[in-house]
């Protein structure tokens, strides 16, 4: 699985292969080998360009500058719904669902045991978490610290610090929603988080909130600088550079909605199309045949 990120270039096609092209020159992207194609700010793609790539199996999403804001996507990486029939089967059953919430709050508490714990008691060990979290990060910058405040409406009205917070984060969100369209889950299928159409992104972000985003925000805001929120965009953009984000979220997703599978190896099913009939069990039958012979009892 490859993924590629453009920006200020035209995306077009030249016989089976992507072209990128910029004031440097042309390269060649074969698109049988692409998994997902990142579109960052400056970009123009053609239609034939959209078309091989959909013949490829490949898909789309367009992004902020480097990934870390997410606008809308293609078709998904995966051939197979095997992660979003996994999500569903499990957000749908209470007691799964409690379980993968429970592994949630067990990869940010590593070494403790939270199998029998309730959602009121690991939103509260949570909760005490991110404030000591929060008061370690004040202690190391030197940042008053008074609590997370801040206005959807008005980003102006929050301090330098908490104006950090919520554009690091917003960048964090727009890395995870990418990653979890490209592979074909349900953004708005969450475990923890519930009623939003980023309820599984919301989820997915606060496994990472503590060691990315938070020390970040404290760090831009204990510069002074006048753009808080774009100098926090950049800084996520930094941290993101690179790639190695993208798998280890693919990889925690996986472990979250298919835990038999080798937590060391990314695995999306991009074989051969296959569709099948749901039998009315939990057996299902191949598509594509007649089966008028069957008639109702």
């Amino acid at each position: 699985m490859t993924f590629i990120y453009l920006e200020h270039s035209v995306v077009h096609r030249e016989s089976n292969a992507i072209t990128a092209t910029d004031q440097r020159g042309t390269v060649h992207i074969p698109a049988a080998s692409l998994g997902a194609l990142l579109l960052g700010p400056g970009t123009k793609v053609s239609h034939h360009a959209m078309m091989l790539l959909a013949e490829s199996g490949s898909t789309v999403v367009w992004v902020g500058e480097q990934g870390v804001r997410y606008y809308a996507h293609g078709r998904s990486l995966a051939r197979s719904s095997r992660l979003l029939d996994a999500q569903a089967q499990m957000v749908s059953n209470q007691n799964s669902r409690l379980r993968v919430a429970r592994e949630m709050y067990a990869m940010r508490f590593p070494g403790e045991d939270t199998t029998k714990l309730t959602m009121q008691q690991l939103r509260g060990r949570e909760g005490a978490r991110v404030r000591r979290i929060y008061r370690e990060e004040s202690k190391r910058t030197g940042i008053a610290w008074s609590g997370r405040t801040y206005d959807i409406a008005d980003f102006e009205a929050g301090d330098p610090v908490n104006q950090a917070l919520s554009a690091a984060h917003t960048s964090l969100y727009g890395v995870v929603h990418s990653v979890i369209v490209a592979l074909g889950c349900s953004p708005g299928l969450g475990f923890v988080h519930t009623g939003h159409v980023r309820s599984f992104v919301y989820d997915i972000a606060d496994l990472y909130k503590a060691e990315l985003t938070i020390p970040v925000a404290f760090d831009i805001a204990s510069q002074g600088l006048t753009d808080v929120g774009g100098a926090t965009r950049r800084a996520v953009r930094d941290l993101m550079y690179g790639g190695a984000f993208l798998g280890r979220c693919v990889r925690d997703i996986q472990r979250l909605l298919i835990p038999e599978a080798d937590p060391e190896t990314i695995e999306v099913d991009l074989g051969e199309d296959v569709v099948q009939l749901w039998d009315g069990s939990r057996r299902n039958v191949a598509s594509g045949t007649s089966y008028d012979s069957y008639e109702e009892d």
